[in-house]
């Protein structure tokens, strides 16, 4: 367990942070911390494993939001494969979700919201089946919400408001009958709104 979140922190994560294997919680989330997330981070192969049933309730993962990273997210990220929860929310990294996103099929918390990603939502987030929260808002994705958001049928929370998402919703949304939330606001969406998503 690593927590240094809710401080002043700045200057860049420095590249030793690789070192520290043996975590399975790294948070830093609302810092001033700069500059690209380190490709050693993938290093931290724990991140995620509930090594001692859960530390004060929190769940094991790495959180970087509310900072200033640039940059893409690094290729090593989703190799991550133990990690259950993942928030990049609330910075200013950028590049494409890669297919490679569908590796991390232990995630139940998912957040790059309040980025400035680009590039279409791949269909391999569609493995993602464990998933209770999805939150892409605030981007500058395109192309079109695909039927594979209907494999994700724990969710509890969809977000993909403020983007460029185009074409109709597709009727799979109607799969997701655990949603409380979902958001498709501030886009380029067309079409009537499906009875199945009703």
């Amino acid at each position: 367990m690593n927590c240094f979140f809710d401080n002043d922190l700045s200057g860049e994560i420095p590249e030793s942070i690789g070192s520290l294997t043996n975590l399975n919680l790294l948070w830093l989330k609302h810092n001033q911390l700069t500059g690209p997330i380190p490709s050693t981070i993938g290093n931290l192969t724990q991140l995620g494993e509930d090594l001692d049933g859960g530390v004060d309730d929190y769940q094991p993962g790495l959180d970087l939001s509310y900072n200033e990273l640039t940059g893409e997210i690094p290729p090593e990220i989703w190799e991550m494969t133990n990690l259950t929860s993942l928030s990049l929310r609330s910075n200013q990294l950028t590049g494409e979700i890669p297919p490679e996103i569908g590796n991390l099929t232990n995630l139940t918390f998912l957040d790059l919201g309040a980025n400035q990603l680009t590039g279409e939502i791949p269909p391999e987030i569609g493995n993602l089946t464990n998933l209770t929260n999805l939150s892409l808002y605030l981007n500058q994705l395109t192309g079109e919400i695909l039927p594979e958001i209907g494999n994700l049928t724990n969710l509890n929370l969809l977000r993909l408001q403020d983007n460029q998402l185009t074409g109709e919703i597709p009727i799979e949304i109607g799969n997701l009958t655990n949603l409380n939330e979902l958001n498709l606001a501030y886009n380029e969406l067309t079409g009537e709104i499906p009875s199945e998503v009703c």
